[in-house]
């Protein structure tokens, strides 16, 4: 028997919206496991930002605690002080940027700062001192996505500054790639060859390396000699792929179904024009029934005339273009009742027709699957599911 626990526990699962997200929490943790097989000897450090890529950030923090990760990353302090108020005790990366004003933060609730530059690094070293609490930081290296580090080229100024600090434990240094989910990889490996020229700066001075780190997603599944010390999967983690043209080689599953409820049914008499634009018109009479789900939701108005949804076993498509609360799916001549369960995103419970993957959102959106999963917004409530002793 698998058990169901609500994002917020003062909702019944009877006053749900009738659109919610399932999270299935052993997927994932089966998900976590196959990359920790894959990756071997090196460690894992899930990425949760963004609200765990849309599946709960504290839910899916406080499964990954029984599994003892290195450690789980996130984009931005606010995240890490979300995970520590619900009692999350793991240790966490924030890998974003900082200003100076958070520093303190960080040191009071024991967490991992991303040191981008000298200065960020004097500045941390400042206020350690003065807190007589020791930092833990990790090195950030920019070898080609031009966002936040120091540049490859001028790196070894960062790491001779790391050797002077007192109150600052450098446990590790990483890079990011910015092409490692493409199918030509040439640039990845020029990154990856950057990354071990600065890291020769340890080799030349016979000094320890600390933690090295340097594979997302697409690195995790296209590049095993980047792998190192730690690797940092973030939407692989999920079950989705991070390029809709990146095949998934390992078995990691979509651990989340999106469904909702119809509300609505009608017979559209051929030529009348359905939603905003009157964009469609059946060309006979056709049965058309309306979903209480919109880009309001993060169902994006830009699948609009591309979407399809599960009824009862079959593929649908979503007709007209997407309104902020409700959209409106074409069943032909099929059947279908008010309360009747629809599929967005995941599998069917009848059975029928395959599963509706992140990825065909993405292509259906024009966009990548992060965006889809990211966008789904927090009025829709989340349901955990688990199998017991899983």
């Amino acid at each position: 028997m698998r058990s169901s626990t609500l994002h917020d526990d003062t909702i019944s699962t009877t006053e749900l919206r009738p659109t919610h997200l399932e999270v299935d929490l052993a997927r994932l943790r089966e998900n976590y496991r196959v990359i920790s097989r894959h990756v071997a000897p090196a460690r894992v450090m899930p990425v949760l930002k963004a609200n765990a890529y849309g599946h709960g950030l504290v839910a899916v923090s406080k499964m990954l605690e029984r599994e003892q990760p290195f450690a789980v990353a996130v984009a931005y302090l606010e995240e890490a002080l979300r995970l520590r108020e619900a009692g999350v005790h793991l240790p966490i990366l924030v890998l974003g940027g900082i200003v100076g004003a958070q520093i303190p933060r960080f040191l009071e609730q024991d967490l991992t700062l991303t040191a981008s530059s000298v200065d960020k690094l004097l500045a941390i070293e400042e206020c350690s001192a003065a807190k007589r609490i020791r930092a833990r930081v990790h090195l950030k290296v920019d070898t080609g996505m031009e966002r936040i580090g120091t540049h490859w080229y001028s790196a070894e100024l960062l790491l001779e500054a790391s050797l002077r600090v007192r109150h600052v434990e450098v446990q590790g240094i990483f890079t990011h790639f910015a092409n490692s989910d493409e199918l030509d990889l040439t640039h990845a490996r020029l990154q990856l060859e950057r990354f071990h020229e600065v890291l020769r700066f340890y080799e030349r001075r016979s000094l320890p390396v600390p933690l090295r780190h340097a594979a997302n997603s697409g690195a995790v599944l296209q590049m095993p000699e980047s792998y190192l010390d730690i690797v940092r999967p973030g939407i692989m983690m999920f079950g989705s792929s991070p390029a809709t043209d990146l095949p998934l080689t390992l078995d990691v599953k979509q651990a989340l179904r999106w469904v909702t409820q119809v509300v609505f049914f009608k017979v559209v008499k051929a030529g009348n024009a359905v939603s905003y634009g009157s964009t469609w018109r059946p060309v006979d009479n056709s049965r058309v029934i309306t979903l209480p789900v919109g880009y309001g939701d993060g169902y994006m108005r830009a699948m609009s005339g591309r979407a399809q949804v599960i009824v009862r076993g079959r593929r649908v498509p979503v007709v007209g273009r997407i309104c902020m609360d409700q959209i409106m799916v074409d069943i032909g001549d099929g059947s279908a009742y008010n309360g009747d369960e629809v599929v967005l995103l995941g599998e069917s419970r009848e059975g029928g027709e395959l599963p509706i993957r992140t990825e065909e959102l993405a292509i259906w959106a024009n966009t990548i699957p992060h965006e889809v999963l990211t966008n789904i917004n927090t009025r829709v409530p989340r349901v955990y599911l688990d199998g017991p002793g899983r």
